[in-house]
């Protein structure tokens, strides 16, 4: 016996480590809270203004509002977005004749709880490393905050070079005297991105029939939607929407690549509101939920394809972890009841009626 006990601890080993890389699969409810200690109300109100003022463009036409609205959930309602050279807000934002812009490639995330990005499981969140955009490019919410005002076809055009940028709208911003008194100290890049990004803290979703469910309320969520929560983690869903914003915030490669370069992994989009954010995947190409089931459904068969040895090599790569799922036509009315379950109307959507610059303030008819 002694000489298979090498062996029994081997195997008992990676057994071991098997089941410590599989996925967490958990998920709670949201924190109450997203605020740090330096959010005070006037750096919220501040930041309010910033957002929704055109100023900070290069070509003083476009705000953050402008694409994260509050009439559309946070998000534009469109496949993907445009900024400078075009006109109106959300679905019927068009391009002006003669621009020489073109639509984005990738949909408009919601800022609709982006304080909680990178948030997992029963671990301490660090805001400063919280991942932005469809490919995690950025960390925190500070920095995203800049990131269109030095992109060209968001909020630069060809005014100037994206070196200039940043420093031009703080320039901007100083020749503006309500400006200079709101912020009550040196305008800075920095202090324009923190007060942005204290205002985003802010937009956050903590009681959907989800949350109150996962607190204790037993009733908050329906039998219909209870089942689907149950099938939401048969199904394997939940080995990538896992936590607290139903994310993993990990890169996965599900068979869609970027139209303009060779990406083919993207960001694990949170499930948290999708009520009001369609339509849906980084290219914005997926009008409703049903189609996003069935896209996985479809998905599913070509992952089960390449495990049983079939030929793939007319296949893009798929992550392994689709090979784990195991959804069912049967599930997806459950796993719809269990998503709006995760739907909140208590967010903020009201528009100021003024910015300091004076510009045109983006809000729907």
């Amino acid at each position: 016996m002694v000489d298979f006990l090498p062996a029994l601890i081997a195997a008992a080993s990676l057994t071991v480590a098997a089941a410590e890389s599989l996925p967490d699969t958990r998920i709670e409810a949201l924190p109450r809270r997203a605020a740090l200690p330096s959010d005070t109300p006037a750096k919220i109100a501040l930041g309010r203004l910033l957002f929704f003022d055109p100023i900070l463009s290069a070509t003083r036409d476009v705000a953050c509002a402008t694409c994260h609205h509050p009439q559309h959930g946070w998000a534009d309602g469109r496949a993907t977005p445009l900024g400078v050279g075009a006109l109106g807000i959300g679905p019927k934002r068009v391009l002006v004749k003669g621009a020489g812009v073109a639509a984005m490639t990738r949909n408009t995330p919601t800022v609709l709880n982006t304080a909680f990005n990178g948030i997992e499981s029963g671990k301490p969140h660090d805001p400063a490393q919280a991942p932005m955009f469809w490919d995690n490019r950025v960390r925190s919410l500070e920095a995203q905050a800049l990131a269109p005002v030095r992109n060209r076809e968001e909020m630069r055009g060809d005014v100037c070079t994206e070196a200039e940028a940043v420093p031009a709208m703080v320039a901007r911003l100083k020749a503006i005297p309500e400006y200079q008194k709101l912020f009550k100290t040196e305008i800075t890049a920095g202090r324009v991105a923190e007060s942005i990004a204290a205002y985003e803290r802010t937009l956050i979703t903590p009681d959907s029939p989800f949350d109150r469910f996962m607190r204790g309320d037993k009733s908050a969520m329906t039998p219909a939607q209870q089942h689907g929560m149950e099938i939401f983690q048969k199904a394997g869903c939940a080995l990538c929407h896992n936590g607290p914003m139903l994310s993993d915030f990990k890169l996965h490669a599900i068979g869609l690549s970027d139209s303009t370069t060779s990406r083919r992994e993207f960001r694990t989009p949170s499930l948290r509101n999708l009520k009001y954010t369609a339509p849906y995947m980084h290219h914005g190409g997926t009008p409703t939920l049903d189609d996003v089931l069935l896209f996985y459904d479809r998905l599913m068969d070509q992952a089960a394809e390449t495990l049983e040895g079939g030929d793939d090599s007319t296949l893009p790569p798929l992550d392994p972890l689709l090979r784990r799922m195991n959804m069912l036509p049967e599930d997806h009315a459950p796993l719809s009841a269990f998503l709006d379950a995760l739907n909140s109307d208590s967010y903020d959507q009201s528009v100021p009626d003024r910015v300091p610059s004076g510009l045109p303030v983006a809000r729907t008819p």
